[in-house]
């Protein structure tokens, strides 16, 4: 049997992969027909032929034989796509926790920037509200000042008003009474001792004029004739004119005052009202974030919450899986191991029992009995065996013939030499050969399944990474090509401050230069005016003192002494005045306007300096983000490209698979069982040629 099968052996062709359809396959499909219609007309030709229990022993260790091979590789197939599910859901697992594990790190860096946004708007809305407090308080402050100094101011002015109207009365009543009339009513002069305005010097004079007037007798001393206030009241009238000139630059100073004053406690109220609208705007605007932050982190609280039981259930999931996988690798290690020792055991059985020692022996003397008794018989049929033998290597020759096919013609040439011993062991070498050939084409299915299954794998997982790149290429170029639109724009929009900065600066500047020269210019007309005032004033004054106290005769072409143009004198006088105050009105109103122009280019230049800054601001964030962007679309492409290519590698190895893999026609298990059936129908054929009864 040895030195057969190593001639067998010899003629089978060389693989150095295995092959998923074996060639004896397809041969003994053609044959078998005519092997089992060979191997009944032997059976008829020698039914008569008895059976060892060796042989019998044998064909019972070699069914073992094959189905242990049969159950070690269908075990291998099992273990195979139990390690698969081990790897596979090994590596998903893996992948999770790991995801996992960055989520709940990103979530915790969120948690702990939530709660520093939050801290940081909780003291700044504390600052907003002692702010808004104090600038409440100040304003408060401010109109209780203001107040007062309304009242005050409203006392004083009432003061000179009365006293500048009393004095207007008193003169006008003195100018009346300024020629001689025996008696005169002075009830107005003598009303102005009672204005505490009016100085104790004044009230001493009006005293002693007021007594002159009262004692006809002193008046009688230079004359007899004389009228009691002929000429003594132009002294009073020239002091009672100048406290009334005094009172009334006094008024409108204090008039001017109480301008300035107010208009700085409107402009201060203003600019604390507007402090405070910004403030309180700030701190609703800070109180809204706050919310927002607070929000935010019990949402990733809840998040981080939820992801860290998962993954604790992932890593305990993972940790029994390991276990089970590694115990299961264990005992099939184990299994295949003793299936391997037990098919070795019983090939070395085998061979012992088909050795000449055995087989031989009980080949020789066992069966000696029955064919002493049946020689006979053997004799009488050996005409009717060889005719039958001619007729199936004459049926096996045309069959040959008809199909082409040299294992027929073989067979026949071997049914001509023994139609027993040869056409026997020619079945038996067939047998074998199938038996080999489907454990070698199982081995085949374990490493394509295997194959497969792993190239599946890795093209499902290069596939998703190349879908997933794509799609965060597409994103990265959308999200740059936004950036780039959005700095674009804040670069346009802080050009535009810019120069809207400078023009409100070249307009300020010469609002401000042109305001500087009108108030430089009232100064200028002020101090003018009041110049020529005082030089009228002075004159007037002095051509007064010279005709009320020195009593000179005129010269004698005049009818009256010289007392300068006193009727024109009030006129021009009183339009200088008002022209003096025309230019401090002018004067105050350019300065209210420069403040309040001032202000608002200040107000101005702040808000856009605070805007151009936030602008310049989110253009460098945006510079960065864009950067940081790039860099990553660069290594995204770079990985796209390394797992493209390793996609298309697999996607080649998978097309080289297919020829020897893929089932093209009849699938592995179709094969598996015509094998089975033939390698029966062969064993019956066998057991006909051996004249067992197969009814």
């Amino acid at each position: 049997l040895k030195s057969a099968w190593l001639r067998l052996s010899d003629t089978l062709p060389v693989v150095s992969e295995p092959s998923p359809v074996p060639r004896a396959m397809k041969i003994s499909m053609q044959a078998f027909p005519l092997v089992l219609f060979a191997a009944r007309m032997m059976h008829a030709a020698g039914s008569k032929v008895e059976v060892t229990p060796v042989q019998k022993v044998i064909e019972l260790m070699e069914g073992m034989l094959a189905k242990g091979k049969q159950e070690k590789h269908d075990e291998q197939v099992q273990f195979a796509a139990y390690k698969q599910f081990c790897d596979d859901t090994t590596i998903d697992k893996k992948r999770a926790i790991r995801e996992a594990e960055e989520k709940i790190e990103a979530l915790k860096a969120d948690i702990q920037a939530h709660t520093a946004h939050a801290a940081r708007l909780t003291k700044e809305i504390a600052g907003h509200d002692d702010d808004i407090a104090t600038w409440k308080g100040d304003t408060e402050a401010a109109a209780k000042v203001r107040a007062i100094d309304k009242t005050e101011y409203d006392a004083t002015h009432k003061d000179y008003s009365e006293s500048v109207d009393a004095l207007e009365r008193a003169i006008a009543v003195l100018k009346k009474q300024a020629y001689d009339r025996p008696q005169a009513s002075f009830a107005q002069v003598s009303a102005l001792k009672s204005y505490t305005l009016i100085p104790n010097e004044a009230k001493q004079a009006l005293d002693v004029f007021l007594a002159q007037l009262s004692d006809p007798e002193g008046l009688e001393v230079s004359s007899p004739e004389a009228h009691g206030y002929e000429f003594q009241s132009h002294s009073v009238i020239d002091m009672l004119q100048k406290l009334h000139d005094k009172f009334m630059d006094e008024r409108t100073a204090l008039e001017k005052e109480e301008m300035n004053s107010k208009h700085a406690h409107d402009m201060l109220v203003q600019d604390l009202t507007a402090q405070i609208a910004q403030s309180t705007q700030d701190r609703e605007e800070k109180a809204e974030a706050k919310a927002k932050h607070l929000q935010s982190k019990a949402d990733a609280e809840g998040d981080l919450a939820d992801t860290t039981s998962t993954k604790e259930a992932d890593e305990q999931y993972l940790a029994d899986l390991t276990a089970t996988c590694e115990q299961k690798a264990s005992d099939f290690e184990s299994r295949q191991q003793l299936r391997a020792e037990e098919l070795e055991a019983i090939t070395k059985a085998i061979e012992i029992i088909s050795s000449s020692a055995v087989q031989g022996n009980a080949d020789k003397y066992l069966p000696s009995l029955a064919q002493k008794t049946s020689a006979l018989v053997q004799l009488r049929s050996a005409n009717t065996m060889e005719a039958r033998q001619q007729r199936v290597v004459s049926y096996l020759r045309s069959e040959a013939k008809m199909h082409n096919s040299r294992v027929l013609a073989a067979l026949a040439e071997r049914v001509a030499d023994d139609p027993f011993s040869k056409v026997k062991k020619m079945i038996k070498d067939l047998i074998v050969r199938l038996m080999e050939e489907a454990n070698e084409e199982a081995e085949h299915k374990g490493w394509c399944d295997t194959e497969l299954s792993t190239n599946e794998q890795t093209r499902k997982e290069k596939t998703e990474a190349v879908e997933m790149l794509h799609a965060e290429i597409d994103e990265l170029e959308a999200s740059i090509a936004k950036l780039t639109e959005d700095i674009t724009e804040l670069t346009k929009a802080v050009a535009q401050l810019d120069a809207a900065m400078a023009e409100a600066t070249q307009l300020r500047q010469a609002e401000k230069e042109n305001n500087l020269q009108t108030i430089k210019d009232a100064q200028e007309a002020q101090t003018a005016v009041a110049q020529a005032l005082t030089v009228l004033k002075e004159f007037y004054a002095k051509a007064g003192d010279a005709t009320a106290f020195v009593q000179q005769e005129p010269p004698a072409i005049f009818d009256s002494p010289y007392k300068g143009m006193q009727s024109e004198n009030g006129g021009v006088v009183g339009m200088l005045e008002v022209i003096e105050s025309d230019f401090a009105r002018l004067e105050a109103d350019t300065k209210a306007a420069e403040a309040s122009a001032q202000r608002e280019y200040d107000t101005f230049m702040t808000d856009s300096k605070v805007d151009k800054e936030a602008k310049t601001k989110d253009i460098e964030h945006k510079t960065a983000k864009k950067q940081d962007e790039t860099q990553a679309l660069t290594v995204k492409r770079e990985d796209l490209e390394g797992t493209q290519k390793e996609l298309d590698a697999a996607l080649a190895y998978f097309d080289k698979l297919k020829p020897s893999c893929v089932d093209a026609g009849v699938s592995y298990e179709d094969r598996v069982a015509r094998r089975k059936e033939e390698i029966e129908s062969l064993q019956e054929a066998l057991r006909i040629l051996n004249g067992e009864d197969i009814a």
